[in-house]
């Protein structure tokens, strides 16, 4: 149930806070904060709330932003695994990927790399062939 609640809660929060109305929100508050200064003679106090304020705010938005990230994260990572599956010829050991350390990871980079190159080399050739042949 609580889980539950925190995923809508993330999500709407989320959603809010990453449009554009909510960082004009933001700057008027920083604004009127500012404005007030002179009336509160630049206190103390008037200095902890802003830094109070602000540091609440973050710290508990990062949770909620966090869970979104990794949430979708996980989404999208379950649909490359099913594009993977449903491809022939694709290596369903890359669906782990996640898993992999990174010692790993870079091997599998410069599998890539050298893949990438091999293909680049072959159409390189192709080219010149056609070329020559024209």
């Amino acid at each position: 149930m609580f889980e539950r609640w925190f995923h809508r809660l993330a999500h709407a929060t989320a959603e809010r806070v990453g449009r554009p109305h909510a960082f004009l929100i933001a700057v008027l508050v920083v604004v009127v904060w500012g404005a007030t200064g002179p009336l509160f003679h630049y206190s103390d106090t008037w200095q902890l709330v802003i830094n109070t304020g602000t540091t609440i705010i973050t710290f508990l938005m990062v949770f909620l932003i966090q869970n979104t990230q990794n949430r979708d994260a996980h989404a999208v990572h379950l649909k490359l695994d099913e594009l993977i599956r449903a491809t022939k010829g694709a290596r369903n050991a890359l669906v782990g990927l996640e898993d992999m350390s990174d010692e790993e990871l870079d091997t599998l980079q410069r599998e890539f790399e050298q893949l990438r190159d091999e293909v680049a080399s072959r159409k390189a050739r192709r080219r010149a062939k056609h070329g020559q042949l024209s």
